[in-house]
């Protein structure tokens, strides 16, 4: 299915999603398992990935760690002997700590690209062959409208979140026209684990479950780029037309850092 075509009907449909024990993640499942997907699961945690896939009735539960080197080729090997087809797999796994200049370590850097740019990139290229060999198929890339411009406190993140948005307009570009779907979605602050870290107002906070609806509804709407909440990330967009030395004053002001 391609992105000329809405996808809305998600019965018989077979979805990989790679971030799944929490989060977005575990409320993407939900929904996509009540709209009649088949799922298979993947994070780092083998008990959480199979609590979930209990309480939806059963999934195909596949643990690895992203950012080992083969991680992706075994995950897509086994989920290769159970279906015949993978009709999506959305990338969902991320790494996030409020980090501001002058907090940078290497374990930190190396953590965050590992796993939000690396992994990714890495798992297109394993999934993204036999899409193409069938001419069907898509990949979501879940970003972050951090990556839309520097932020306080998103010293790491907020650079592989705009690696992310600049990896898949150019994927896009590349297969879109060979019947590859590409999707970019790019939450505001959602409730997870990653951001209960957060010890500053978050403005528009989301619930996961509203966050899972606004995905399904954007690709039903046959959307590149998904992002929400709206009120949110539109300003965010906004102030990118701003001169930067007009930006910087206004972040500073709004943030207080």
């Amino acid at each position: 299915m391609s992105l000329n075509r809405k996808r809305s009907d998600w019965h018989g449909q077979r979805v990989w999603l790679i971030g799944a024990s929490s989060g977005i993640g575990e409320a993407l499942a939900r929904a996509l398992a009540d709209a009649g997907a088949e799922l298979a699961l993947s994070a780092r945690s083998k008990d959480k990935l199979e609590a979930v896939a209990g309480s939806l009735g059963g999934a195909l539960v596949v643990p690895f760690d992203v950012t080992e080197p083969h991680g992706y080729a075994d995950a897509w090997a086994r989920i290769g002997k159970r279906w015949d087809r993978c009709d999506l797999v959305v990338f969902l796994a991320g790494a996030y700590k409020p980090t501001r200049a002058w907090e940078l370590t290497d374990e930190e850097i190396t953590r965050t690209v590992e796993t939000n740019l690396v992994a990714t990139m890495r798992g297109v290229a394993t999934v993204l062959p036999d899409f193409l060999g069938r001419g069907g198929g898509g990949v979501a890339l879940v970003a972050s409208v951090a990556g839309y411009g520097g932020l306080p406190q998103a010293c790491t993140y907020g650079p592989t979140k705009a690696a992310l948005i600049n990896f898949a307009e150019t994927l896009y570009m590349d297969v879109r026209e060979k019947g590859v779907d590409v999707y970019l979605v790019n939450p505001g602050f959602v409730e997870t684990p990653l951001t209960a870290d957060n010890d500053f107002e978050m403005p528009a906070l989301m619930r996961p479950e509203e966050a899972a609806q606004a995905i399904l509804e954007g690709m039903a709407r046959g959307r590149f780029e998904i992002h929400f909440p709206k009120r949110f990330s539109r300003v965010l967009k906004l102030l990118q037309w701003l001169p930067r030395g007009a930006y910087f004053k206004l972040i500073k002001k709004v943030t207080g850092l």
